[in-house]
Protein backbone atom coordinates (compact mmCIF):
# COMPACT_ATOMS: atom_id res chain seq x y z
CA UNK A 1 0.00 0.00 0.00
CA UNK A 2 1.05 3.31 -0.88
CA UNK A 3 -0.08 7.23 0.63
CA UNK A 4 0.43 10.11 -1.59
CA UNK A 5 1.08 12.68 0.46
CA UNK A 6 0.85 16.18 -0.58
CA UNK A 7 0.72 19.96 1.01
CA UNK A 8 -0.62 23.20 -0.46
CA UNK A 9 2.15 25.75 1.60
CA UNK A 10 -0.04 28.60 0.69
CA UNK A 11 -3.07 27.38 1.63
CA UNK A 12 -4.78 29.29 5.05
CA UNK A 13 -2.80 32.15 4.81
CA UNK A 14 -5.75 34.36 3.95
CA UNK A 15 -7.67 33.30 6.96
CA UNK A 16 -6.24 35.47 10.04
CA UNK A 17 -5.20 38.52 7.64
CA UNK A 18 -9.20 38.25 6.70
CA UNK A 19 -8.89 37.54 3.11
CA UNK A 20 -11.53 34.96 3.30
CA UNK A 21 -9.01 33.09 0.73
CA UNK A 22 -5.49 32.90 -0.12
CA UNK A 23 -6.23 32.34 -4.31
CA UNK A 24 -4.45 34.83 -6.29
CA UNK A 25 -3.94 36.60 -2.95
CA UNK A 26 -0.30 35.28 -1.63
CA UNK A 27 1.45 39.09 -2.10
CA UNK A 28 -1.27 40.28 -0.22
CA UNK A 29 -1.52 38.07 2.08
CA UNK A 30 2.50 38.22 3.35
CA UNK A 31 2.07 42.01 3.06
CA UNK A 32 -0.23 42.17 5.84
CA UNK A 33 2.04 39.92 8.04
CA UNK A 34 -0.04 36.31 7.44
CA UNK A 35 2.38 33.25 8.10
CA UNK A 36 2.04 29.87 5.89
CA UNK A 37 0.24 27.60 8.10
CA UNK A 38 -0.42 24.71 5.86
CA UNK A 39 2.97 23.09 6.33
CA UNK A 40 2.37 22.92 10.76
CA UNK A 41 -0.79 21.52 10.45
CA UNK A 42 0.61 18.76 8.60
CA UNK A 43 2.72 18.39 10.99
CA UNK A 44 0.75 17.84 13.40
CA UNK A 45 -0.77 14.76 11.73
CA UNK A 46 2.55 13.24 10.75
CA UNK A 47 3.03 13.99 14.83
CA UNK A 48 0.71 11.18 15.71
CA UNK A 49 0.30 9.21 12.90
CA UNK A 50 1.76 5.64 13.25
CA UNK A 51 4.91 4.51 11.81
CA UNK A 52 4.02 1.28 12.12
CA UNK A 53 0.99 1.25 10.64
CA UNK A 54 1.42 3.52 7.98
CA UNK A 55 3.11 2.26 4.65
CA UNK A 56 5.79 3.67 2.12
CA UNK A 57 4.66 7.25 1.61
CA UNK A 58 5.47 9.19 -1.53
CA UNK A 59 5.43 12.93 -1.38
CA UNK A 60 7.27 16.40 -2.99
CA UNK A 61 10.03 18.22 -2.05
CA UNK A 62 10.60 20.83 0.48
CA UNK A 63 7.36 22.69 1.80
CA UNK A 64 4.55 20.61 -0.14
CA UNK A 65 5.50 17.59 1.43
CA UNK A 66 8.91 16.81 2.73
CA UNK A 67 9.50 19.02 5.45
CA UNK A 68 6.45 17.82 7.21
CA UNK A 69 8.15 14.52 7.24
CA UNK A 70 12.30 14.93 8.00
CA UNK A 71 11.37 15.35 12.03
CA UNK A 72 9.62 11.75 11.80
CA UNK A 73 10.54 7.59 10.89
CA UNK A 74 8.25 7.70 8.52
CA UNK A 75 9.63 5.85 5.47
CA UNK A 76 9.15 8.27 2.38
CA UNK A 77 10.17 8.59 -1.29
CA UNK A 78 10.26 12.47 -3.16
CA UNK A 79 8.70 11.93 -6.48
CA UNK A 80 8.01 15.56 -7.10
CA UNK A 81 10.36 19.18 -6.83
CA UNK A 82 9.11 21.48 -5.01
CA UNK A 83 9.90 24.92 -6.25
CA UNK A 84 10.05 28.55 -3.66
CA UNK A 85 6.53 29.62 -5.03
CA UNK A 86 3.93 26.91 -6.17
CA UNK A 87 1.01 26.50 -8.01
CA UNK A 88 -2.21 24.98 -8.59
CA UNK A 89 -0.73 23.17 -11.92
CA UNK A 90 2.69 21.87 -9.16
CA UNK A 91 -0.62 20.18 -6.92
CA UNK A 92 -1.83 18.91 -10.40
CA UNK A 93 1.33 17.69 -11.68
CA UNK A 94 2.77 15.96 -8.78
CA UNK A 95 -1.51 13.93 -8.19
CA UNK A 96 -0.54 12.70 -11.86
CA UNK A 97 3.36 11.42 -10.75
CA UNK A 98 1.42 10.02 -7.59
CA UNK A 99 -1.15 8.07 -9.86
CA UNK A 100 1.51 6.87 -12.22
CA UNK A 101 2.88 5.91 -8.69
CA UNK A 102 -0.06 3.59 -8.23
CA UNK A 103 -0.80 5.11 -4.49
CA UNK A 104 -3.94 3.79 -2.67
CA UNK A 105 -4.61 6.87 -0.83
CA UNK A 106 -3.73 10.44 -1.17
CA UNK A 107 -3.74 12.52 1.76
CA UNK A 108 -3.49 16.18 1.46
CA UNK A 109 -3.07 19.44 3.57
CA UNK A 110 -5.12 22.56 2.29
CA UNK A 111 -8.47 24.23 1.72
CA UNK A 112 -11.78 23.40 -1.13
CA UNK A 113 -9.09 24.66 -3.75
CA UNK A 114 -6.29 22.06 -3.03
CA UNK A 115 -9.39 19.46 -3.46
CA UNK A 116 -10.92 20.76 -6.27
CA UNK A 117 -7.11 20.88 -8.05
CA UNK A 118 -6.65 16.94 -6.83
CA UNK A 119 -10.17 16.32 -7.60
CA UNK A 120 -9.43 17.26 -11.33
CA UNK A 121 -6.52 14.95 -12.01
CA UNK A 122 -7.69 11.66 -10.17
CA UNK A 123 -11.05 11.95 -9.96
CA UNK A 124 -12.83 8.75 -8.02
CA UNK A 125 -9.33 6.72 -9.13
CA UNK A 126 -8.14 7.01 -5.95
CA UNK A 127 -9.48 8.09 -2.92
CA UNK A 128 -8.79 11.37 -0.61
CA UNK A 129 -8.10 12.93 2.72
CA UNK A 130 -7.89 16.20 3.64
CA UNK A 131 -6.21 17.66 6.26
CA UNK A 132 -7.79 20.96 7.03
CA UNK A 133 -5.43 24.15 6.62
CA UNK A 134 -7.60 26.20 4.26
CA UNK A 135 -9.96 29.43 4.61
CA UNK A 136 -12.77 28.15 3.78
CA UNK A 137 -13.38 24.44 3.82
CA UNK A 138 -16.95 23.08 2.95
CA UNK A 139 -15.95 19.73 0.89
CA UNK A 140 -16.91 17.02 2.96
CA UNK A 141 -13.31 15.47 1.91
CA UNK A 142 -11.59 16.61 5.30
CA UNK A 143 -10.86 15.29 8.58
CA UNK A 144 -12.20 17.20 11.35
CA UNK A 145 -8.79 18.45 12.41
CA UNK A 146 -4.83 16.84 11.59
CA UNK A 147 -4.87 14.46 14.45
CA UNK A 148 -8.26 13.16 13.23
CA UNK A 149 -7.05 12.86 9.61
CA UNK A 150 -4.08 10.56 10.98
CA UNK A 151 -6.35 8.74 12.76
CA UNK A 152 -8.36 8.06 9.42
CA UNK A 153 -5.39 7.05 7.36
CA UNK A 154 -4.13 4.11 10.59
CA UNK A 155 -7.98 2.74 9.59
CA UNK A 156 -8.06 3.13 6.29
CA UNK A 157 -4.39 1.09 6.04
CA UNK A 158 -5.86 -1.45 8.45
CA UNK A 159 -8.77 -2.32 6.36
CA UNK A 160 -11.42 -0.84 9.13
CA UNK A 161 -12.89 2.14 6.69
CA UNK A 162 -15.67 2.19 3.84
CA UNK A 163 -15.41 4.47 1.26
CA UNK A 164 -18.12 6.83 0.04
CA UNK A 165 -18.89 9.21 -1.84
CA UNK A 166 -18.42 12.88 -0.77
CA UNK A 167 -18.65 16.42 -2.47
CA UNK A 168 -15.95 18.53 -3.59
CA UNK A 169 -17.70 21.85 -2.99
CA UNK A 170 -15.60 25.19 -3.60
CA UNK A 171 -16.35 28.98 -2.70
CA UNK A 172 -16.61 31.49 -6.06
CA UNK A 173 -13.71 33.67 -3.54
CA UNK A 174 -13.56 36.99 -5.29
CA UNK A 175 -17.70 36.89 -4.71
CA UNK A 176 -16.92 35.87 -1.06
CA UNK A 177 -14.85 39.08 -0.66
CA UNK A 178 -17.68 41.11 -1.68
CA UNK A 179 -19.60 39.93 0.81
CA UNK A 180 -21.72 37.30 -0.91
CA UNK A 181 -21.43 33.19 -0.41
CA UNK A 182 -21.56 31.38 -3.50
CA UNK A 183 -21.07 27.40 -3.16
CA UNK A 184 -21.18 24.83 -5.82
CA UNK A 185 -20.46 21.17 -6.15
CA UNK A 186 -17.47 20.41 -8.17
CA UNK A 187 -17.93 16.92 -8.27
CA UNK A 188 -18.04 13.90 -6.01
CA UNK A 189 -15.15 11.85 -4.83
CA UNK A 190 -14.13 8.40 -3.06
CA UNK A 191 -13.25 9.36 0.32
CA UNK A 192 -12.53 6.91 3.51
CA UNK A 193 -15.64 7.20 5.84
CA UNK A 194 -15.15 7.75 9.33
CA UNK A 195 -18.48 9.43 10.75
CA UNK A 196 -16.91 11.10 14.24
CA UNK A 197 -13.57 12.02 12.49
CA UNK A 198 -15.01 13.33 9.35
CA UNK A 199 -16.80 16.79 9.01
CA UNK A 200 -19.87 17.08 7.19
CA UNK A 201 -20.19 19.31 3.59
CA UNK A 202 -21.64 23.08 4.73
CA UNK A 203 -25.51 23.35 4.06
CA UNK A 204 -27.80 26.23 4.01
CA UNK A 205 -30.43 26.34 5.72
CA UNK A 206 -33.33 29.00 4.84
CA UNK A 207 -36.97 28.57 5.40
CA UNK A 208 -39.27 31.05 7.07
CA UNK A 209 -39.36 29.08 10.53
CA UNK A 210 -35.41 29.65 9.97
CA UNK A 211 -36.31 33.56 9.61
CA UNK A 212 -38.36 33.57 12.34
CA UNK A 213 -36.35 31.85 14.43
CA UNK A 214 -33.19 34.41 13.67
CA UNK A 215 -35.54 37.03 14.41
CA UNK A 216 -36.46 35.73 17.88
CA UNK A 217 -32.53 35.31 18.17
CA UNK A 218 -32.02 39.16 17.75
CA UNK A 219 -34.52 40.38 19.32
CA UNK A 220 -33.12 38.45 22.31
CA UNK A 221 -29.49 39.35 21.57
CA UNK A 222 -30.58 43.20 21.75
CA UNK A 223 -31.99 42.49 24.85
CA UNK A 224 -28.59 40.95 26.41
CA UNK A 225 -26.11 43.11 24.86
CA UNK A 226 -24.50 45.19 27.19
CA UNK A 227 -23.79 48.78 26.06
CA UNK A 228 -20.36 49.29 27.91
CA UNK A 229 -18.76 46.23 26.42
CA UNK A 230 -17.12 44.98 22.44
CA UNK A 231 -18.68 42.36 20.86
CA UNK A 232 -16.64 40.45 17.91
CA UNK A 233 -19.30 39.31 15.59
CA UNK A 234 -18.70 36.47 13.58
CA UNK A 235 -19.74 35.36 9.98
CA UNK A 236 -23.54 34.20 9.17
CA UNK A 237 -26.74 35.07 8.77
CA UNK A 238 -28.07 34.79 11.82
CA UNK A 239 -25.40 37.27 13.36
CA UNK A 240 -26.36 39.44 10.24
CA UNK A 241 -29.96 39.56 11.46
CA UNK A 242 -28.84 40.48 14.89
CA UNK A 243 -27.24 43.60 13.46
CA UNK A 244 -29.81 44.62 11.51
CA UNK A 245 -32.13 44.96 14.57
CA UNK A 246 -29.44 47.04 16.50
CA UNK A 247 -30.31 49.32 13.17
CA UNK A 248 -26.40 48.66 11.69
CA UNK A 249 -28.04 47.97 8.11
CA UNK A 250 -25.47 46.87 5.69
CA UNK A 251 -22.73 47.91 7.81
CA UNK A 252 -22.16 44.12 9.30
CA UNK A 253 -20.52 42.03 6.93
CA UNK A 254 -22.30 38.82 6.20
CA UNK A 255 -19.09 36.99 5.88
CA UNK A 256 -16.92 38.96 7.61
CA UNK A 257 -15.48 39.80 11.71
CA UNK A 258 -16.99 43.13 12.79
CA UNK A 259 -17.10 44.64 16.26
CA UNK A 260 -19.77 46.09 17.83
CA UNK A 261 -20.08 48.77 21.13
CA UNK A 262 -23.05 51.01 22.35
CA UNK A 263 -25.03 49.48 19.05
CA UNK A 264 -22.53 51.20 16.93
CA UNK A 265 -20.31 49.36 14.48
CA UNK A 266 -16.60 50.23 15.72
CA UNK A 267 -14.71 47.61 13.86
CA UNK A 268 -14.98 46.32 9.89
CA UNK A 269 -14.32 43.18 8.22
CA UNK A 270 -11.79 42.79 11.04
CA UNK A 271 -8.75 40.38 10.23
CA UNK A 272 -6.96 38.89 13.59
CA UNK A 273 -4.13 41.95 13.69
CA UNK A 274 -7.44 44.51 14.32
CA UNK A 275 -8.67 42.64 16.77
CA UNK A 276 -6.11 42.17 18.98
CA UNK A 277 -5.12 45.87 18.66
CA UNK A 278 -8.69 46.52 19.07
CA UNK A 279 -9.22 43.98 22.18
CA UNK A 280 -6.02 45.77 23.62
CA UNK A 281 -7.78 49.07 25.29
CA UNK A 282 -11.21 47.25 26.41
CA UNK A 283 -11.92 46.10 29.58
CA UNK A 284 -15.14 44.09 29.01
CA UNK A 285 -15.46 41.74 25.21
CA UNK A 286 -17.52 39.15 24.23
CA UNK A 287 -17.17 37.25 20.83
CA UNK A 288 -20.55 36.09 19.42
CA UNK A 289 -20.58 33.13 16.63
CA UNK A 290 -22.94 31.05 15.51
CA UNK A 291 -21.96 27.69 13.72
CA UNK A 292 -21.35 26.56 10.40
CA UNK A 293 -24.75 24.08 9.20
CA UNK A 294 -24.27 20.78 9.22
CA UNK A 295 -20.46 21.08 9.76
CA UNK A 296 -21.14 22.60 13.20
CA UNK A 297 -17.44 24.33 13.49
CA UNK A 298 -17.55 27.70 15.81
CA UNK A 299 -13.84 28.49 15.65
CA UNK A 300 -11.49 27.41 12.86
CA UNK A 301 -13.78 27.43 9.66
CA UNK A 302 -14.04 30.94 7.58
CA UNK A 303 -13.69 32.74 11.12
CA UNK A 304 -9.96 32.25 11.45
CA UNK A 305 -9.34 35.93 12.34
CA UNK A 306 -10.80 34.99 15.72
CA UNK A 307 -7.93 33.18 16.42
CA UNK A 308 -6.32 31.24 19.22
CA UNK A 309 -4.62 34.29 20.42
CA UNK A 310 -7.82 36.33 20.37
CA UNK A 311 -10.05 34.13 22.27
CA UNK A 312 -7.48 33.66 24.58
CA UNK A 313 -6.89 37.10 25.67
CA UNK A 314 -11.16 37.61 25.45
CA UNK A 315 -11.56 34.10 27.91
CA UNK A 316 -13.48 31.55 27.37
CA UNK A 317 -16.43 32.25 29.52
CA UNK A 318 -16.82 35.08 27.27
CA UNK A 319 -17.83 33.30 24.07
CA UNK A 320 -21.64 33.48 22.85
CA UNK A 321 -22.76 30.84 20.40
CA UNK A 322 -26.24 31.75 18.81
CA UNK A 323 -27.96 29.21 16.07
CA UNK A 324 -31.32 28.36 15.03
CA UNK A 325 -33.28 25.34 16.52
CA UNK A 326 -33.19 23.83 12.87
CA UNK A 327 -29.48 23.91 12.94
CA UNK A 328 -29.08 22.71 16.28
CA UNK A 329 -30.93 19.87 15.54
CA UNK A 330 -28.85 18.92 12.04
CA UNK A 331 -26.06 19.05 14.17
CA UNK A 332 -24.85 16.42 16.28
CA UNK A 333 -22.49 18.11 18.56
CA UNK A 334 -20.29 21.58 17.84
CA UNK A 335 -16.55 21.21 17.20
CA UNK A 336 -13.59 23.77 17.32
CA UNK A 337 -10.08 23.74 15.54
CA UNK A 338 -8.07 26.79 16.77
CA UNK A 339 -4.94 25.68 16.01
CA UNK A 340 -4.02 25.38 19.58
CA UNK A 341 -5.14 21.93 21.26
CA UNK A 342 -4.57 23.23 24.61
CA UNK A 343 -7.48 25.86 23.55
CA UNK A 344 -9.18 23.06 21.62
CA UNK A 345 -9.38 20.93 24.96
CA UNK A 346 -10.32 24.02 27.13
CA UNK A 347 -13.19 24.70 24.34
CA UNK A 348 -14.53 21.17 25.04
CA UNK A 349 -17.43 20.51 27.12
CA UNK A 350 -21.12 21.62 27.00
CA UNK A 351 -22.39 25.21 26.71
CA UNK A 352 -25.31 26.65 26.47
CA UNK A 353 -26.67 28.04 22.73
CA UNK A 354 -28.97 30.82 22.52
CA UNK A 355 -31.37 29.13 19.88
CA UNK A 356 -34.64 31.63 20.47
CA UNK A 357 -35.94 34.32 22.74
CA UNK A 358 -35.17 34.01 25.89
CA UNK A 359 -34.09 30.21 25.27
CA UNK A 360 -31.36 28.26 24.92
CA UNK A 361 -30.39 24.73 24.48
CA UNK A 362 -27.15 22.61 25.84
CA UNK A 363 -25.37 21.51 23.20
CA UNK A 364 -21.76 19.37 23.26
CA UNK A 365 -17.97 21.39 21.70
CA UNK A 366 -15.73 18.74 20.77
CA UNK A 367 -12.34 19.24 19.97
CA UNK A 368 -11.17 18.05 16.25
Amino acid sequence: MKIGFLVNPIAGMGGSVGLKGTDGLVEEALKLGASPIACHRARQCMDVLNVDICPTIITCGGDMGENALTMHKHSYRVVYPSKERTTAEDTRSACRIFMDEGIDLLLFCGGDGTARDIFSVVGKEVPILGIPAGVKMHSAVFAISPRCAARIVERFCAGRTELRDAEIMDTDEEAYRHNELRIKVFGYARTPYVPALIQQGKSLFQSASEDRAKEEIARFACEFMSPDELYIMGAGTTIYKIAELLHLGAEKTLLGVDAVKNGKLVGKDLNEADLLKLIANEDKVKIMVSPIGAQGFIFGRGNQQISAKVIQRVGIENIIVVATPQKLSDTPFLLVDTGSEELDKKLSGYISVVCGYRLAQRKEVRRG
